[in-house]
């Protein structure tokens, strides 16, 4: 068996970014083979399997690897020493988590929705949000930007981003209602839709979050966006519209050195 491959990005001194990938590991199936999401229907064997072989890749122990329990809204948690004591119940229902704590990686799952990782390095601060197109509407990522900013005094301006692996505006077909959610809320529709010859609207869900951070102030020089469309190549990332909803999930993480 080996190691889990890992995308890195580089978004600075002192801190690691990544995505995980299929490869490597212990699940097996739509879940194979690394996958460390416990609300996706993986054994809880392979999950925690997987999740040591991660923890040491990384070189932190277990209870410092937070992924939360992700419902599609817009709540988010501030993991200090105090909610490092109990995590389990701090970590439900949560879309976006955030720290100033070294050691401990912070990330969310995915499987053709959005993952976003903030970085302010001037405080030394970052963030892991996960941006589905009901997160998207909602604009968590530009509430997220503002959270940070409530907290430790982020400037959107000392703020590095990077947009992961989801699925592109060619993959991501939706229905009117989902067309009509993102018009309802001003979302420049010009912009980041488009009709295809079938009839179906499509949504650039990466632009769309990309245009939060800016609108946030985040510098577009300081924006990184994945190529990597999930349902195009699901042979290396997972994607629920191509394995179902019962699959392997991507966890994207940052860790503070």
């Amino acid at each position: 068996m080996t190691e889990p491959i890992l995308q890195y990005y580089q978004m600075g001194e002192g801190v690691t970014a990544f995505s995980t990938t299929r490869q490597g590991g212990f699940s097996q199936g739509a879940f194979g083979q690394f996958n460390i999401n416990p609300y996706c229907g993986d054994s809880e064997e392979a999950v925690g399997r997987n999740r040591q072989m991660l923890c040491q890749l990384l070189g932190i122990c277990d209870d410092r690897l937070l992924l939360p329990h992700q419902v599609h809204l817009t709540e988010m948690a501030v993991v200090d020493q105090a909610l490092l004591s109990h995590p389990a119940e701090a970590l439900e229902g949560m879309d976006a988590l955030m720290t100033d704590v070294a050691g401990v990686c912070i990330g969310v799952s995915t499987a053709d929705c959005i993952p976003v990782l903030l970085f302010d390095r001037a405080h030394r601060a970052v963030c892991a949000i996960h941006a589905g197109w009901r997160g998207t509407v909602q604009r968590i990522v530009g509430k997220a930007v503002g959270q940070m900013s409530a907290v430790y005094a982020t400037r959107p301006a000392d703020l590095f981003a990077q947009i992961g692996p989801g699925i592109s505006l060619d993959s991501f077909e939706v229905g009117d209602e989902v067309y009509e959610a993102f018009a309802s809320q001003a979302f420049p529709m010009d912009t980041i839709s488009r009709r295809y010859d079938t009839g179906k609207w499509h949504i650039d869900l990466p632009l769309c979050n990309r245009q939060q951070l800016l609108s946030a102030g985040v510098p577009a020089t300081h924006i990184a966006v994945s190529p990597v469309c999930t349902f195009r190549q699901c042979d290396t990332y997972f994607s629920a519209r191509r394995l179902g909803i019962h699959s392997g999930r991507i966890f994207t993480g940052i860790l503070l050195e």
